[in-house]
């Protein structure tokens, strides 16, 4: 299993676009075989740092998602709406393995 934790710097003045962009996303990982475990919009402290955490069963079943959304429409259409908006300013990815109580597996 592998877990995708994303760290957004995003422009605080379109915190509802990137609300809508996150909408987006949420449902195609989770169409793409994935499991969105939630965006995380700031509330107190930094007003311009937002998180992202999913997770897939392997890093090869992340690896397809990625070559599939590249041609999927609806993922396209998700990332140049997050160009068109400028709702971020970038982003930082990292790749973790997560860790459950021994009942949760």
């Amino acid at each position: 299993m592998i877990s995708i934790h994303l760290r957004y710097e995003i422009d605080p003045d379109k915190l509802d676009e990137f609300r809508e962009y996150g909408r987006l996303w949420i449902a195609l990982v989770e169409r793409f075989g994935g499991r969105h475990h939630g965006y995380f919009l700031p509330s107190e402290g930094d007003s311009d740092e937002a998180f992202a955490l999913f997770t897939f069963d392997s890093l090869a079943s992340y690896e397809r998602y990625r070559q599939d959304s590249a041609n999927d429409p609806d993922c396209v259409e998700a990332y140049l709406y997050a160009q068109r908006t400028r709702c971020i300013r970038r982003y930082e990815r990292r790749f973790l393995t997560p860790l459950f109580a021994e009942t949760d597996r």
